[in-house]
This record gives C-alpha cells, structure tokens and sequence, in this order.
C-alpha cells in the first residue's frame, strides 16, 4: 500500500468537488419549492420525472458500491463462476418489465407513496401491511448499512488511507443528508444522471487501463489462473450451480422490489417514459457488471494472493496501479474512484429516502398518527432517517461482513414481500390471510436459517427455501379458502387498468 499514487491531495481534492457539486444541486433542485409540503412532492419529485433523470437514477440506484467495490473482490475470490452476477442482474429488468407498467398506471390513480401503499390498498389488511413494513424496513436497512460500509472502503481506498475509513463514512454521510434535506427525490435523481454518467465512462477506462496492465491480453490471464490457481477456472461443482440459480431467483425477485426501486415506478412522469428506460436498462448488466467481473479477473495476475479481507481493497488497489501509467490514467482514475465514492452515496441516498418515507407514511401516518398534515409527515420522516443513519454508522464504523454477505443478507426477508407484490397483481383469487401467513411463514423459516448459520441448504439460499414455502401458502391457501363473489369482484376493480376508481 505504501506505492499508491494518488493517496493524499489529489484525491481529496476531487472528492470535495463531488461534494461541492452534490450540496449545490440539492440547493438548487429544492430552492422556490414547496417539496417540503408534499409527501409525492419530496419524495417522488412530483411523480414528474423523464427519461434522462429516471434512467440515470434507475442506473445509479443499481450499479454502485455493491457492484464496483464489492463485484470486483467477489470475482477475485471465487473466479470464472461469478459470470452469473451479469445474470442476475439481468433478471432484475425481466421482473421489472413484468409487473411496473401494471403497477405504474395503479398508483397514478390512486396516488401511491410507498410500496405499501399498494399492498394495503390491494389487501385491506393491517396484518399484511405491518408485516410488509417491517421487511421492507429490515431489506433497506441492510441495504443502507452496506452502503455506508461501501463509503469508507472506498474514500479509504482511493486516498490510501490518507482519510481513514470512519472519517470519510461521516463526512459524505453528512453531505448526504444535506442535499437530500433540500432537494427530496429531485436532488437524488439530479446527482444520480453526474454520478451514473461518471461511472459509465469511468468503467471503460478502468477495464482498458486493466488490460494494459497484462499487456492487453486477457488471454494470458486465464493461462495465469489456470497454472497458479486452477479452481478459478475450472468446471463449477453441482452446489456452485445449484447456488447460481437460487441466487438468480433470490436477487432477481428481492432487488426488483426494492422499495426505492418502487418508488422510481412511481416518480415517472409517463408509462411510456418508464419503458423506455427501463429498455436501456437491459444493455447495462453486461456493459458495468460484466466489466466489474473482468477487472475482477485480471486483479488475479495483478495482485495475486490476497486473502478474503486483503481483496476488499481490490478496487481501490487496481486503480491505483492502473493511474501510475501515465498521467491520463491518472486523472481519469482519480474522476473515476470520486465518481464511485459519489454513485455509492446516490444508493445510499435512495434509500434513505425510501426508508424515510415509510417511517413518515407507513409506520407514522396510517398508524400513529392518521391525521397528521403531509408536512409533518415529511419532516417525522426527515428525523426518522437521521436517526437511522446514526444508528447504522455505530454498526458500520467495524463492519461485521464483506459486502457481499452483507448484500446477500438483506434479500433473505425482504424477498418475501414478493408473491404479495406480484401475485396481487394478478391473480384475482389471492386473499389477504394466506399472503399473510405465507409471509411471516417464509421470513422465519429463512430467518432460523440465517440465524443457525444455514445460509444455503444444498447451495440453496434460505430466502429461496422460505420463498417456495411463502408461495405454497399463498396459492394452497387461496384455492382453499376461496373469496367471496364480492371479494372477488372488487379485487378485479382494485387491479383493473381501465375502471375509474
């Protein structure tokens, strides 16, 4: 560590420009308006947003610290077989594609807020919806606590410990509940476009820069791993096969209904803006995660021998030999790593707000307070997500995983939320008590698995087991225990796209 070449000034230099920028555009993008008084206002940013901004926030919101910082170091430890993170994140549109227009046109009627506001308007159930609550709550927190981890390791990284890990977690964590105080879901979608454009271009130099490094054949590489570390390489055993796929179902329906995913649905001025830029949304997963994973792979003849916590470093270690070539390496590396310190806080500023609103909206005002002004509900919101923060940093500040395991952790509960979500959209039958039970009934059996140590059974994820046992409920339940005609009629209305409601 001691030859990193732009640990010091440099680096410091460029991240207070990205904070200088982030806090300008959270003035200017909540300057002269009345967001503070609307909860759609400050958190949705008037459900007004257009292509550019919702591509760019959709983009940032998903490609970021858990992709650079931590996608990269995954690759390294496990090798060719983490192929499927290009996967799974692929199937995270599929999903999208299937329920967001349906779900768009629905809460353009009925003027959603939260993801549980479609629940609870579906299912006419206060059981349904706390529970959905909380393991919306519990996915975001984990979420969140990942980011803040992310933070530090990379301010950390790119200055060579020149800004020690806790420093740099409280500053941009400060920048960041700045600009989100002023500007709401405006300021996160306007910073998301300079932090996703960055990240972008950033991405490609650093993978030409990679190749550089082993003279431009990634040939070499495999030959590399090949003779020095030939498990990397090989064949994947039955288990890792099994592990891929649950891990696609476990993130491609959990990330799909991230509640700051939801909400974006709902912030778009347009169906048609929503499918379109979801359709860009498609080329991404091979274009950034696809390049994190070979960046990946080459650091395994760059910097061989790392060990699990060594390789969390990866990144910030790449970069810096990848500047040390000449001097437009240099700068471009050093606009690049502020760029991924910034695009790690637009998720964490996503879903700050998104955990925000459903303390303010959810927990606050359906049950503590019913009759609270909007405003109010904005600002017990503002204080609820401050009070998280402060508690998640106390858990950052020596975190307990790599943010791998912290990024698996998060979906085991919150996945759940999924047959609710989805089913409810479509299938007329599904009633309240058996999404209930198939709910809680899912989240414990992952849970104790989670808990007794049982991450995977068989290289199945507890999540995925506690997810077929979620959807058996739902669907044995219903057929079982079938609505009313009446019951029936009106879940019809409730999901149709055409009956004014």
């Amino acid at each position: 560590m001691n030859d990193l070449v732009f640990a010091g000034t440099d680096g410091i230099i460029i991240l207070t420009f990205y904070a200088i920028i982030m806090l300008a555009i959270g003035y200017f993008s909540g300057r002269g308006k009345n967001l503070h008084d609307s909860l759609s206002g400050y958190y949705l940013a008037g459900r007004n947003l257009g292509i550019i901004a919702l591509f760019f926030t959709l983009y940032a919101t998903q490609y970021s610290g858990n992709t650079i910082v931590g996608y990269a170091p995954t690759a390294y430890r496990t090798g060719f077989s983490w192929i499927q993170s290009i996967s799974f994140m692929t199937i995270i549109i599929g999903i999208y594609l299937l329920f967001a227009p349906r779900l768009y046109v629905i809460s353009k009627r009925q003027n959603f807020v939260t993801p549980t506001d479609w629940l609870q308007f579906r299912f006419k159930s206060k059981a349904v919806t706390i529970l959905s609550i909380f393991l919306m709550l519990w996915g975001l927190g984990n979420y969140l606590l990942e980011q803040l981890v992310a933070i530090g390791q990379a301010i950390s990284g790119m200055t060579g410990g020149t800004i020690p890990y806790q420093i740099g977690v409280i500053a941009f964590v400060l920048v960041m509940l700045i600009y989100e105080w002023m500007g709401g879901m405006k300021a996160v979608a306007f910073t998301d476009v300079m932090q996703g454009l960055v990240l972008m271009l950033g991405i490609f130099v650093f993978l030409f820069g990679s190749l550089h490094l082993v003279g431009g054949d990634f040939v070499e590489v495999t030959k590399f791993i090949s003779e020095h570390d030939p498990a990397k390489i090989a064949v994947p055993s039955l288990e890792t096969s099994i592990n891929w796929f649950s891990l696609l179902l476990l993130v491609g329906f959990g990330a799909a209904i991230y509640p700051h995913a939801i909400q974006r649905i709902y912030s778009s001025e347009s169906e048609r803006t929503l499918k379109r830029s979801f359709a860009r949304m498609a080329w991404m997963p091979p274009l950034t995660t696809g390049l994190v994973f070979i960046i990946g792979i080459i650091g395994i003849m760059v910097i061989p021998g790392l060990d699990k916590s060594g390789s969390e470093q990866l990144v910030g270690m790449m970069a810096n030999k990848v500047a040390s070539i000449n001097s437009f390496y240099y700068w471009v590396m050093v606009l690049f790593f502020g760029g991924i310190v910034a695009a790690i806080i637009s998720t964490a500023d996503s879903v700050l707000l998104s955990f925000s609103s459903m303390i303010s909206n959810d927990v606050y005002g359906k049950f503590m307070n019913p009759n609270a002004s909007e405003r109010k509900k904005v600002m017990v919101g503002k204080a609820s997500g401050i009070l998280a923060v402060v508690f998640l940093l106390w858990i950052a500040w020596n975190p307990p995983a790599t943010l791998y395991e912290i990024f698996v952790l998060k979906f085991e509960l919150l996945v759940q939320v999924f047959p609710a979500f989805i089913l409810g959209l479509y299938w007329k039958r599904l009633s309240a008590k058996p999404v209930f039970f198939g709910m809680l009934m899912g989240a414990i059996l992952a849970g104790v698995l989670t808990i007794i140590g049982h991450k995977t059974v068989v290289g199945i994820h507890g999540g995925v087991l506690g997810l077929a046992l979620n959807i058996f409920i739902c669907v044995i339940g219903s057929l079982m225990f079938p609505l009313s005609a009446q019951s029936k009629q009106e879940a019809e209305k409730l999901t149709s796209l055409n009956i004014e409601m």
